[in-house]
């Protein structure tokens, strides 16, 4: 999700880290009151910061994920996202999108105009 909607789907981030605690992973970063933020990454000839919304570990492998929710700004939700998925690739990570119901419609539309379909989607 992008930096406008944090406050607004505060629920869901902590939702999603409580799923992510139950299938095993370990190590949970987020950028949320609680934890520990994971490491920006800013844009150069910029000022915009790039932020995954959790970084957990599983079986010693890196795992980055972002929530997928209805934004009112897609454009910067797709850059991120193809930002993190490269990053994911040079470094051997593993990236996945977090959705939920009500929001599948917006996910699989936004994957789609990216050409994202080679990362797994999350459904909770």
């Amino acid at each position: 999700m992008i930096t406008q909607d944090k406050s607004k789907y505060e629920e869901e981030l902590n939702q999603s880290i409580t799923y992510l605690e139950n299938l095993g992973y370990s190590n949970i970063k987020a950028d949320i009151e609680g934890y520990e933020t994971p490491k920006s990454y800013l844009k150069k000839g910029s000022k915009i910061a790039v932020t995954p919304d959790i970084v957990a570990e599983k079986e010693g492998r890196k795992h980055i994920f972002d929530l997928s929710l209805k934004s009112q700004k897609p454009r910067l939700l797709k850059s991120k996202w193809l930002f993190l998925n490269t990053l994911s690739q040079i470094k051997s990570y593993r990236f996945r999108i977090i959705t939920k119901k009500g929001h599948y419609k917006f996910t699989n539309e936004t994957i789609g105009d990216i050409n994202l379909d080679t990362v797994k989607l999350i459904k909770i």
